[in-house]
């Protein structure tokens, strides 16, 4: 079996959902996940909370999290996102969180309405956060957004990876993901365009986040993961996802189906799947209380 880099995105999951989620809960669930053996969790982000509200206590959660876990239990990695410089401070500020994560979109379009930022301002901020990360004994993941097709009718092509590739790495970035924002990349596209990209510049992790409609998920996953994808970002049941995808089925891969389709292939991400039930229980809550989703039966 070949080890594999999982993870856990309960950030992703929860951002968009119509009901708050309590503090005390949110720091539970990710208390949970830790004792669950979830090594690496995209947990919280520091964004203006007029735009993403469900991420307004990220400091708190963080601070309920840190004095939750059991003494002896090793410290994961936490993957906080920002979009600009006062999220930085905010992150770096936060006690746990040792990942900063900012998305970076090839789509012009996507970059103003996400950021409101143009090309060059967006990649001056990713150099200040390549240099801010580097002095605090941070790490820093930038995801490329609309790295497997482009919905607004815009040039689009895997040329254009290996480009923000090319510039990443020579500002020494050192992990990358790429991600199907909209959801709607063919299986097929996404294990052409990893393949293509993966070997360009060598020394970067490259991982990928991907949402699907939940019958593309397992063909997803295989064909990345035949393309040499060793990192893989998912979240359990599959809630979240691309809130502009336009169809309601398309959410973030489904944890258990990743774990299934990576061990298939030979793969190993260190989850033991019989450690998952409270944690799972604790999904249904929310998408029962709080999404307006349960599972379906």
């Amino acid at each position: 079996m070949e080890p594999v880099k999982l993870i856990e995105c309960p950030r992703d999951a929860w951002q968009g959902l119509p009901e708050m989620i309590p503090t005390e809960f949110k720091a539970e669930y990710l208390k949970e996940l830790v004792l669950a053996g979830f090594k690496h969790i995209d947990a919280v982000s520091f964004v203006s909370p007029k735009h993403v509200k469900q991420m307004a206590d990220s400091e708190e959660v963080m601070k309920l999290l840190n004095a939750s876990l059991p003494a002896g239990t090793q410290a994961p990695e936490i993957i906080g996102i920002v979009v600009n410089e006062k999220g930085l401070e905010r992150a770096l500020a936060a006690p746990g969180v040792t990942t900063i994560g900012y998305p970076y979109s090839i789509s012009a379009h996507f970059r103003r309405a996400n950021a409101n930022m143009s090309r060059s301002e967006s990649r001056a901020l990713v150099e200040t956060l390549r240099k801010e990360t580097a002095a605090a004994g941070r790490d820093l993941v930038i995801y490329i957004s609309m790295a497997f097709g482009n919905p607004y009718e815009e040039p689009w092509g895997p040329e254009l990876i290996e480009e923000t590739l090319e510039w990443l790495k020579n500002i020494r970035v050192k992990t990358v993901s790429l991600a199907d924002t909209a959801g709607n990349a063919a299986p097929e596209l996404v294990g052409s365009v990893f393949a293509r990209v993966k070997d360009f510049v060598a020394g970067i992790e490259l991982g990928v986040h991907l949402h699907s409609r939940p019958e593309d998920m397992e063909a997803k996953v295989l064909t990345a993961y035949a393309a040499g994808c060793r990192r893989f970002d998912s979240a359990l049941t599959g809630l979240g996802g691309c809130p502009f995808a336009g169809d309601h089925l398309v959410g973030n891969l489904d944890t258990t189906s990743v774990l299934a389709a990576l061990r298939s292939a030979g793969g190993d991400p260190g989850i033991d799947p019989s450690r998952l039930a409270t944690i799972l229980q604790m999904t249904n809550e929310i998408r029962t209380k709080y999404a307006n989703a349960p599972l379906p039966s």
